[in-house]
């Protein structure tokens, strides 16, 4: 297999709704969520409702990302042209990972919230030993 190094880097859009009631622009919010995600490259906000994304088509595709953004409540804008856009891109990225031999890991949007999770301070760890943890 040849090295597609440069056709698997990706270079997209992610326009974000603009809800009024919002204290913090949506994209610096999303670059806080995806800075150490895997696969992504390159974040860039272009305004308070734009982020330029780059990112390895081997490790991770738009779809993916977005439906990352989505479910922990980021509200993506759905006018007519962002959600062809959308849908063009996501097709052309799978048709381009099938052809290739790459099948996109589902995973990665569960890693984008381990990531996350774990910069977080929380208490939602078990300090017992682990011999307490496993007694019935």
């Amino acid at each position: 297999m040849s090295d597609h190094s440069d056709e698997c880097i990706k270079h997209r859009d992610i326009h974000f709704a603009s809800l009024h009631d919002q204290d913090e622009s949506p994209s610096q919010l999303a670059i806080l969520l995806l800075a150490d995600a895997p696969g992504i490259i390159n974040l860039h906000p272009l305004s308070d409702t734009r982020l330029h994304v780059s990112y390895d088509l081997r490790l991770v595709t738009l779809n993916i990302i977005e439906s990352g953004l989505r479910e922990v409540g980021f509200h993506l804008d759905n006018n007519l042209m962002c959600i062809l856009r959308r849908a063009l891109c996501h097709y052309t990225e799978e048709t381009q990972c099938l052809n290739m031999g790459y099948h996109p890991d589902s995973k990665a949007t569960r890693d984008i919230y381990i990531c996350r999770y774990q910069r977080l301070p929380h208490g939602c760890q078990d300090e017992r030993p682990n011999h307490w943890r496993k007694y019935l």
